[in-house]
């Protein structure tokens, strides 16, 4: 392709662009098709010859889009917002035509400093201590972009890691490895699966949290394991706490979890703010990050609640030396004369880096950390409305405190007719939403994700999920709900609505197969679900329950092991019992 192609084609991809955000409420949200549909669709080699750019456009609208989930569609509620704007898009589009691979600063001076100045920036916008800023006077800490929270997670565990077996090891020669057995990591049961996967990366064990009723991390009960671990000469290393938790978006509680991480030398405590953390750009959702002058590292994703495209998480250290010591390799040709640059190599795992502070910068310039808040703020604004809408309809609960853009919804029923109704929800194509496993009960997760989401769409939204509910409570008996009661004032007739748009509920009932499918559960056996209750959740892999034909197996199997065994005791007399018991 030639710049006078490229240049024709650039257009049309723009125009695309355009046309696909414009009118992006024609389409389902998520596809229903079934694994191997493109397959079918594509050759099995890769073509000999060139083929017309014009195809390649018309078989992406034909054969991809159809299994497309679109994230930024004003009805996908699931997950977490997928943080996409067009100052991002066209920052990412600058930087994929640069090419450069930002390793160092002597790779691409630009990147390197521009990345500096805009870790600042955020740092500063999020009203983050001083300790994490670079250019604050007395500051040794600073920041990096990553490609994820996980990303984020592991590089503080391994930096952690390093500064414990240090000082385990002194001045001796023994080998690193000899230390992995006695360093022991802590995290909430709410925490994201990601600290799970560090921690076998890095070959050390984890001690889960129980959570609080409002999913917050229980600190009595990690200062108790802690003390146990010590008593018993183990080295407590790294505690994770999480502002905005997966399932319920609960926040812990940094100030007490800190107090007792200072009280153990050894502990790095890193702050998983993924979601959530972008919110302490509003002045009034600092609350939450009261007890951050305690972290060692913070981590959040400008790519989820901050307008930016995958990838791009922000982390940031108090201590750079630390992080640097443990993931600094420096071989000879990598090794350049400008010493007073930052080479961004040593503050993560791959050495090429994209230049991920453009889209990130252009994010900042376009909208101003004031447009930045109204839009969060639009979330936290609409969230409260579905919150409002669902505590009215006695029928439903709301199982989480809404503090950001996330509703945990659920009937007042069982969780099987809570499965059928997320299942009809996504099988609708009209909504899409995710299921999460909070204070031991299935919830659907309703998250305000649209950067242009209005109270039309929470409304509709709302009629729709009610119209599935209606069919489904016809035959199912109500439950007396654990969670806080709705308030008599809140518990009027909704507002008048006008015609929902799209189209309408599909009432037929699904097939199992298709049920479990969509509303993104598993069966499993009873063994196999007890061996996964000390696994952490990461909001995309299906809620396991328990098969229903093995338990009707393992009661049969009860019935006739009672039968056997009320058999043998008619055999027993009096005499023999007696003689059985002296």
């Amino acid at each position: 392709m030639n710049v006078e192609e490229f240049r024709k084609y650039g257009k049309e991809v723009i125009d695309y662009i355009c046309e696909y955000g414009s009118k992006i409420e024609e389409r389902d949200v998520a596809p229903t098709l079934d694994p191997g549909y493109l397959k079918k669709l594509l050759p099995a080699d890769a073509p000999q010859s060139p083929e017309s750019f014009k195809d390649v456009l018309e078989d992406f609208e034909q054969k991809i889009m159809p299994g497309i989930v679109h994230w930024n569609h004003p009805k996908f509620f699931a997950y977490f917002p997928s943080g996409n704007s067009f100052p991002s898009v066209l920052g990412d589009l600058l930087g994929s035509a640069i090419g450069s691979i930002g390793f160092s600063w002597a790779s691409c001076p630009a990147a390197a400093e521009l990345e500096t100045i805009v870790m600042n920036w955020y740092a500063k916008a999020l009203g983050l201590p001083k300790a994490f800023i670079s250019d604050a006077p007395g500051s040794a800490g600073g920041g990096a972009l990553q490609g994820s929270a996980s990303d984020c997670v592991l590089v503080s565990l391994i930096t952690a890691r390093a500064r414990a077996i240090k000082e385990l090891k002194g001045n001796t020669d023994v080998h690193d490895s000899v230390f992995l057995p006695s360093l022991i990591a802590y995290a909430s049961r709410e925490a994201h699966s990601c600290v799970e996967k560090a921690t076998k990366m890095a070959l050390v064990k984890l001690r889960i949290i129980d959570a609080d009723e409002h999913g917050r991390m229980r600190v009595d009960l990690l200062q108790q394991t802690i003390q146990n671990d010590v008593n018993a000469g183990l080295t407590p290393f790294f505690v994770v706490a999480t502002v905005g938790t997966t399932g319920g978006c609960a926040f812990d509680d940094i100030s007490e979890i800190g107090k007792v991480c200072r009280q153990v030398p050894s502990i790095w405590l890193h702050v998983d703010g993924a979601y959530a953390g972008n919110s302490f750009i509003l002045p009034e959702m600092r609350v939450f990050s009261a007890g951050l002058e305690y972290a060692d590292s913070f981590n959040t994703n400008p790519n989820k609640l901050l307008l930016t495209n995958f990838d791009a998480s922000a982390l940031w250290v108090r201590d750079v030396m630390s992080l640097k010591k443990a993931l600094t390799v420096d071989p000879l040709y990598l090794i350049h004369e400008h010493k007073d640059g930052v080479d961004y190599r040593h503050y993560g795992i791959p050495l090429s880096r994209r230049f991920r502070a453009l889209k990130l910068w252009f994010v900042f310039r376009t909208y101003g950390v004031k447009g930045l808040q109204e839009y969060i703020r639009n979330h936290m604004v609409l969230a409260k409305k579905f919150e409002m809408l669902v505590r009215r309809d006695e029928r439903f609960e709301v199982r989480n405190d809404v503090h950001l853009g996330l509703v945990c919804f659920r009937m007042r029923t069982g969780d099987e007719p809570n499965h059928q109704l997320l299942a009809q929800i996504n099988h609708s194509g009209r909504m899409h939403m995710t299921p999460a496993k909070f204070n031991g009960r299935y919830v659907i997760r309703f998250c305000v994700t649209y950067e242009h989401a209005t109270e039309k769409d929470i409304i509709d939204a709302w009629t729709q999920i009610k119209g599935f509910a209606e069919e489904i409570l016809r035959d199912v008996q109500l439950e007396i709900s654990s969670a806080p009661a709705t308030p008599e004032a809140e518990r009027t007739s909704s507002e008048p609505v006008g015609p929902v748009s799209g189209k309408p509920p599909i009432k037929k009932k699904l097939t199992r197969t298709k049920s479990l499918r969509f509303s993104f559960t598993r069966s499993i056996s009873r063994e196999q679900f007890q061996s996964q209750s000390e696994h952490l959740m990461d909001g995309c892999t299906p809620i396991l329950v328990v098969d229903p034909k093995t338990i009707q197996e393992n009661f049969q199997q009860a019935t006739e092991d009672n039968q056997n065994n009320n058999t043998k005791l008619k055999d027993i007399s009096d005499v023999d019992t007696d003689e059985a018991s002296n």
